[in-house]
């Protein structure tokens, strides 16, 4: 038979956000690709061990049609004849939430249920790694992504898979995102790492660039909708994610449209510093138009 994958995870749904997503990491090629599932408005699933990936489908249908968490899981193996060998959490998208362990899955193998959250792993260093995922995720606020990640991080601090690393995901979406941007789907984020020597700091990495790109979606459906003031707002938070030259240059121009004119000019010249290439889009730019003059811009 083919290597069962070690693998830990967690499910988890923030209900007051109407979030639902999980987040993954195993010594595997490409994990993102058949462990996490999530659909806004119903919960999310990991399916793990001996896995099967379309049993996260299955057991996401399921939920949509009512069954509790446990009751979903135990339909999606109830004809399985290697169902001891297979691995499941499940959540809610209000919170309910149950994990399935096969006794045949390779140790150490286990999980942990909360409020909110299921977390399982197999093939690991030991019980300290769930035990420690489930103290940083009900430890920290913030958005589920992060949430997510930072008990990706505690896991592997604990010792993690024991046969190493090799990828990570995180997959969340949130009821009635599709409306708030051109893509017009749940699905808000969706990142993985294939392959890499430390694939959780990867994919921290990624998640801070997602949180500024996110800032900037958000911010532009404001501006298509000429809420200059609460786009600018949006941006500006998102400085705090760390100084980005495009960023900048964005709440320069939703900044100069919303009549804050000395903050606005001092993001532009600041991005203009940043971004030398940005010099060719400035002086075409009508966004800049209330704050030409004071940048020396010429059409």
């Amino acid at each position: 038979m083919s290597a069962p994958r070690g693998t830990f995870s967690i499910v988890a749904a923030d209900p007051a956000a109407g979030e639902v997503g999980c987040a993954v990491q195993s010594k595997y090629f490409s994990v993102g690709s058949v462990v996490p599932w999530a659909r806004a408005g119903v919960g999310a699933v990991a399916t793990q061990a001996a896995g099967v990936a379309v049993y996260g489908r299955l057991a996401l249908a399921e939920l949509e049609r009512g069954a509790e968490p446990a009751e979903a899981l135990e339909r999606v193996l109830a004809d399985d004849p290697a169902r001891e060998t297979r691995q499941l959490g499940a959540v809610t998208a209000d919170g309910r939430a149950a994990a399935f362990t096969g006794a045949d899955c390779l140790e150490w193998a286990g999980h942990r249920t909360g409020e909110g959250y299921a977390v399982q792993g197999n093939i690991l260093a030991g019980e300290q790694v769930v035990d420690e995922m489930t103290r940083a995720f009900e430890g920290s606020d913030g958005p589920l992504v992060e949430r997510l990640v930072a008990a990706l991080e505690a896991g592997q601090a604990a010792g993690g898979d024991r046969r190493g690393q090799q990828s990570a995901a995180v997959v969340v979406e949130r009821a009635g995102a599709g409306a708030e941007s051109r893509e017009r789907i749940d699905r808000v984020c969706d990142l993985r790492v294939e392959d890499h020597v430390e694939p959780i700091v990867e994919l921290r990495r990624l998640v801070g660039i997602w949180r500024r790109w996110d800032a900037q979606r958000l911010a532009h459906a404001a501006y298509e909708r000429a809420e200059y003031a609460a786009a600018a707002d949006s941006l500006e938070r998102a400085l705090e994610l760390g100084e980005d030259g495009e960023l900048l240059y964005n709440l320069g121009c939703y900044e100069s449209l919303a009549g804050r004119r000395e903050a606005a000019i001092a993001h532009v010249r600041r991005a203009l510093e940043l971004v030398p290439s940005l010099r060719e889009l400035a002086p075409g730019d009508p966004d800049l138009d209330p704050i030409r003059d004071a940048l020396g811009l010429e059409r």
